[in-house]
C-alpha cells in the first residue's frame, strides 16, 4: 500500500475522513486513549494543547468524535507539512488488529469500520497502480518515439552527408577515371547511409600470382539477395563490351544479381544485350541522373532499386525508370 499511502495521505479526501473520525473513537476507549493515540502518530503536543486543557477543566464537555475530527482537520489544514503524521494516523488504524481494547459493543462497529478503511486505500492502491503503470507505458511511447525520432535525424543527417558527397563530384576536374573512384566511394556512402550496403570496393588477387584479377564496386543486399553493384563514369553512354564484363562477372557466382550505375546513358545494343541476359541472371541498369532525382524527391533508395528488380523480373525491363514521369522515359 506504499503508493496509496503516498497519495492518499497528501490529504484526506472527505470519506476517508469521516471514516477516520468515526473509528478512531471507538478504537480508543477512553478521551485521553485518543489523545495518546495521536501522540503516538506524531502529531505535536502544541496541536492537541487546547484539548488536553479542556479534559483538564471540564472533561464531560469534551465529546471523542470532536476531538478526533479537530486533530484531523488540523493535519489536514497544515498540508504537505503534516504529511508524516497522517501517513502514521492511516497506517495505525489500517494495521490495528486487537479489537479487544475497544468497548464490548463498539467492537463490530469498529471492524467494519477499519475494514471499510481498508477498502478504500485498497482501492486508491489499485488505482494508483494503474496510472502508475499507464505512466510507465506512456514514458515507454515517448521513448521509442524519441529513439524513432533520433534515428530518423541521423539517417536522414548520414543521407545529407552522402549526397552531397556525391554531388561535390559534378564540380570536381577530376579525369573520368578519378572520377569513376570517386564515383564508387560516393555511391558506397550512400548505400550504407540508407543502410543496404553489405561490402564497400574491394578487388580478387590471383591464385597464381596474376595480380587483380577481378574488381567488385560494392556488393549491397536487397529483400535477402545480394548485388554486384558496377559504377562507371564514362563521357560517352555505355556499350554492350562494359555490359558483357558486369555479366562474366555475375555468371561467375550462383546466387548473386547485379546492379549497374552509370554517370552517362546506355547505348540499345548494352540494354538488349541484358534483357536477353535475364534469363540467366537479374542485372538492372541504372543513371546517376536517376539517383540524383531520387534524393532530390526523398525517396527511399532500397525502394527504387526493387522497383527496377521487379521492372527486370516481370517485364524483362532490365532499364525500367521509377520517375519517367518526371522526363525520363521508360525503356
Amino acid at each position: 500500500m506504499t503508493n496509496a499511502f503516498a497519495d492518499i495521505t497528501f490529504h484526506y479526501p472527505p470519506e476517508l475522513f469521516n471514516l477516520l473520525v468515526d473509528v478512531v473513537p471507538l478504537l480508543n476507549r477512553s478521551k485521553q486513549d485518543v489523545l495518546v493515540f495521536f501522540r503516538g502518530a506524531g502529531v505535536s503536543d502544541t496541536m492537541t494543547a487546547d484539548i488536553a486543557a479542556q479534559l483538564r477543566s471540564a472533561p464531560k464537555n469534551v465529546n471523542k468524535y470532536q476531538m478526533v475530527r479537530t486533530v484531523l482537520e488540523c493535519l489536514n489544514a497544515k498540508g504537505e507539512s503534516a504529511l508524516r503524521e497522517r501517513r502514521e494516523v492511516l497506517r495505525r488504524v489500517v494495521d490495528f488488529a486487537n479489537f479487544d481494547s475497544c468497548w464490548p459493543d463498539d467492537r463490530l462497529k469498529a471492524k467494519g469500520l477499519v475494514a471499510s478503511i481498508r477498502e478504500v486505500v485498497n482501492q486508491k492502491d489499485a488505482f494508483t497502480r494503474m496510472n502508475n503503470a499507464r505512466e510507465e507505458e506512456r514514458q515507454a511511447r515517448l521513448a521509442e518515439a524519441q529513439r524513432i525520432a533520433t534515428e530518423k535525424h541521423e539517417r536522414a543527417s548520414r543521407i545529407e552527408n552522402a549526397k552531397q558527397g556525391l554531388y561535390a563530384l559534378f564540380g570536381t576536374s577530376a579525369t573520368a577515371q578519378e572520377r569513376g573512384k570517386m564515383l564508387e566511394t560516393a555511391l558506397n556512402n550512400l548505400f550504407q547511409a540508407y543502410g543496404i550496403l553489405v561490402h564497400k570496393a574491394f578487388h580478387l588477387v590471383g591464385n597464381a600470382g596474376e595480380g587483380i584479377v577481378e574488381q567488385i564496386d560494392g556488393v549491397i543486399e536487397l529483400s535477402g539477395a545480394l548485388y554486384f553493384v558496377e559504377m562507371k563514369w564514362y563521357r560517352n553512354p555505355v556499350a554492350k563490351p562494359e555490359i558483357s564484363e558486369h555479366l562474366v562477372r555475375l555468371m561467375s557466382r550462383a546466387e548473386v544479381r547485379g546492379i549497374f550505375i552509370s554517370a552517362s546513358d546506355y547505348t540499345e545494343p548494352a540494354i538488349h544485350t541484358v534483357r536477353e541476359f535475364l534469363q540467366h541472371k537479374v542485372l538492372v541498369l541504372s543513371t546517376l541522373q536517376e539517383i540524383v532525382y531520387l534524393l532530390e524527391q526523398q525517396d527511399d533508395l532500397a525502394e527504387f532499386f526493387t522497383k527496377k528488380v521487379q521492372a527486370a523480373q516481370i517485364h524483362k525491363n532490365p532499364y525500367f525508370r521509377p520517375h519517367c514521369n518526371q522526363g525520363q522515359g521508360a525503356s
